[in-house]
């Protein structure tokens, strides 16, 4: 459905960021796009969404490619209407519209006024807590009702494709949990494929059927997320787990230097 094909972005026209990305998503699939903070997995999702532009980047080699359309030379709104929604790090509301009103923003793309009111109903199953406070000015929510609400809002596009980046960060763990479950139920109930950023590498290849890593601008790993979970790097790297299964004390993580075994 979606392919990354050895794409290149610059930032300023000087910066190279991504150093020859490729990765597929297939229908239905939930793949883990993993990595350190500046691995370049944002900018992988803003190359495939179209907002690099807002940042003075751009795809400067290779394609990007959705349902066999060529879309990185396609501004925002049209990926969009193509059925790619991304759902940003950092939580970004019109904080001064109601629960409610946030999330018909996420169907203004559309005029089934029906099923409109059946998906909204549907974020309220997924979601509990925003029925009850959908009067609610959405500056004043908690930060984990607020990443309730921004993935709610892209529900109202009726993707079919979802880019997630950072949905646990900063979250307490049970809430991350909760937004999780969601997350699976998405895929499974609404066949919503989802490309999901995250550092939390444990519950994002717990979610995921395939997963890449990224360093440096470049994916220096992928396979299948439960071959990924065993894999000793993945262990030692991102679970922060030793070869014996024993989980490294912070004092020893913040003194270990990667081997980068997998770039030879």
């Amino acid at each position: 459905m979606l392919r990354v094909n050895t794409i290149e972005v610059v930032y300023n026209e000087v910066i190279l960021v991504l150093r020859g990305v490729s990765l597929v998503l297939h229908d239905g699939q939930i793949v883990a796009l993993l990595g350190a903070n500046g691995a370049g997995k944002t900018t992988t999702l803003k190359a495939i969404s179209g907002l690099l532009a807002t940042e003075l980047g751009e795809v400067t080699r290779g394609t990007i490619e959705f349902a066999g359309q060529r879309i990185d030379r396609l501004p925002p709104e049209e990926i969009v209407r193509l059925g790619i929604v991304q759902v940003m790090e950092g939580r970004r509301l019109f904080q001064h519209l109601t629960v409610e009103e946030n999330l018909l923003t996420g169907a203004l793309i559309r005029s089934d006024k029906a099923q409109i009111a059946a998906d909204l109903e549907q974020v309220y199953t997924f979601f509990p807590r925003l029925k009850a406070l959908r009067r609610r000015v959405a500056g004043y929510l908690s930060g984990g009702e607020q990443q309730m609400l921004v993935i709610g809002r892209a529900i109202m596009a009726r993707p079919k494709v979802m880019l997630l980046d950072e949905p646990s960060l900063g979250l307490a763990p049970l809430i991350v949990q909760e937004i999780f479950e969601v997350i699976r139920r998405i895929n499974q109930e609404n066949g919503t494929s989802i490309l999901l950023v995250e550092q939390n590498a444990q519950i994002a290849l717990d979610v995921a059927d395939y997963g890449y890593v990224m360093e440096n601008g470049r994916v220096v790993l992928d396979g299948p997320a439960d071959e990924l979970r065993e894999n000793e790097d993945i262990k030692e790297f991102y679970l922060g787990l030793t070869a014996l299964g024993e989980r490294k004390s912070y004092r020893d993580v913040k003194r270990y230097k990667r081997r980068k075994r997998w770039l030879g």
